[in-house]
């Protein structure tokens, strides 16, 4: 199949794709510094609502604002503090807000101020409709048949069934922590047997010293349940594994489920970024995108005990979906603005990507990271834009002899004019964008048999070649 819709057979312009249903997003990382297992939940009435881990472990913080990014310098508020002593008196993490019923809730784990370590969920309610502002009481702790270390409760609903799932110890079983799921009976309560769901067998899920399953945080797509987790030690082996279930089978069968044979998310030296961790999941504003939301570290080395190193921090990006229908979470991207995709107007399952360093479409594109790309102020200047490979930082794309590919800023004028775009409405639909190039005006990036090169559009065809949409 060739990059046009004449060389199919089509007439001109006709083969074209409708504005996509999810359209790109941007986000500036990091969202929020030092704050560690983010949990952001939208709500109907246009807010988003923010907690985390803080890294004294002694309260419970919430921020509000009605943009994800908004959430940076929103005014942060302690809704509750640790026990001076007994239950609820050490070591608070991983609080998640949840709104159930007309109610507000927080799940989060604790340790005893006389025994730090012995580590259980509670509960906290709030009536109000502002949970910032509103008062909040103790509904007490989450009680589990097995009275051993546990952490990580959270909720979710399938098929109008709220289930809870939760990292715990079961010294049957062995050391370190296994995932696990029940039904509820209220939002404080479970009900029946609970089912170990995983266990840490993998290597990359008992590395560093430790054997962990815990961070549970589910999303529904396609009639599928998918459960990440997070795995292995809190340092730079951090990183997520997936469970998948049909959400018409018996979720309380460890059988109906499935787990990834390998990370779906793990640290990545290239964009700096180690030990990703401890998700969730969102929305973006317009409702028309998945937002992953996870911690993780700027460096790989720490000095002393991970617990012990404040740098945990919050961040946000596009979550993407395959072909099939399953959850693609690429990879932790670099600091600063996260990058788009994208999309041919004429071909619509085909993304831009660089594949040994030449730009091309290309469909069902793997590693997702391929064919991202991060929008950057112009190399040129000038109201110019750069596009900078999410998993090369510091490659672009440029035109060298008219052809498209991916390289590394030389730091030369010649460099900097080749990767240099103005970003103008799509050729062949103005919701769309296309590229021209800064440094030879009149040719735009367009796609031809797959390739792409800098070409003067003069036909309906080359003009719908060259408009893409952002993904």
């Amino acid at each position: 199949m060739a990059g046009s819709a004449t060389a199919i057979g089509l007439p001109a312009g006709a083969a074209h794709a409708a504005v996509p249903a999810s359209p790109g997003v941007t986000y500036t990382n990091t969202l929020v510094a030092q704050r560690a297992d983010p949990h952001i939940f939208k709500h109907t009435d246009g807010y988003y609502y923010f907690t985390a881990t803080v890294p004294a472990y002694d309260r419970i913080v919430l921020r509000r604002a009605t943009t994800i990014q908004g959430l940076s310098s929103a005014a942060e508020t302690t809704i509750w503090t640790k026990h001076a002593s007994g239950v609820m008196g050490a070591h608070i993490w991983a609080p998640e807000i949840h709104f159930i019923d007309g109610r507000w809730y927080i799940y989060f784990a604790a340790g005893n101020a006389e025994d730090v370590w012995r580590i259980r969920p509670y509960v906290l309610e709030c009536t109000a409709a502002n949970p910032v502002t509103g008062a909040w009481t103790e509904k007490g702790r989450i009680a589990l048949p097995l009275d051993t270390f546990s952490l990580d409760a959270t909720t979710f609903a399938v098929n109008g069934v709220r289930y809870l799932s939760w990292a715990q110890n079961d010294p049957a079983v062995g050391s370190g922590t296994n995932l696990y799921l029940a039904r509820m009976s209220s939002p404080w309560t479970i009900t029946g047997t609970p089912v170990m769901l995983s266990r840490p067998t993998a290597s990359w899920e008992t590395a560093g010293g430790q054997t962990v399953n815990e961070g549970p945080a589910v999303i529904q797509r396609n009639g599928k349940v998918f459960m990440a987790f997070s795995a292995s030690a809190t340092d730079a082996n951090y990183c997520m594994g997936l469970l998948t279930a049909s959400a018409s089978a018996d979720l309380l069968k460890a059988s109906s489920w499935t787990k990834t044979a390998n990370p779906v998310f793990a640290g990545n030296t290239a964009t700096g970024q180690y030990g990703p961790g401890h998700n969730q999941f969102t929305v973006s504003e317009d409702g028309k995108s998945d937002i992953l939301v996870y911690h993780d570290r700027g460096y790989r080395d720490i000095s002393g005990d991970p617990l012990n190193d404040p740098n945990r921090r919050t961040r946000v990006q596009k979550l993407y979906w395959k072909a099939d229908g399953t959850p693609d979470f690429g990879i932790p991207v670099a600091d600063g603005p996260t990058p788009i995709r994208l999309s041919s107007y004429n071909f619509p399952d085909r993304f831009v990507r660089h594949w040994e360093f030449r730009a091309r479409t290309e469909a069902n594109v793997a590693p997702l990271a391929d064919s991202q790309f991060r929008v950057v102020t112009g190399l040129a200047g000038s109201g110019t834009v750069s596009l900078e490979s999410a998993n090369f930082p510091g490659y672009f794309l440029r035109h060298r002899n008219f052809e498209v590919w991916v390289e590394k800023n030389d730091g030369t004028a010649l460099f900097r004019g080749d990767a240099s775009w103005f970003a103008r409405p799509g050729l062949a639909d103005s919701a769309g964008v296309s590229y021209e190039s800064s440094n030879s005006s009149g040719r735009y990036i367009r796609h031809y048999n797959h390739l792409l090169h800098v070409q003067n559009p003069a036909t309906a065809t080359d003009r719908a070649d060259a408009t893409f949409y952002t993904q």
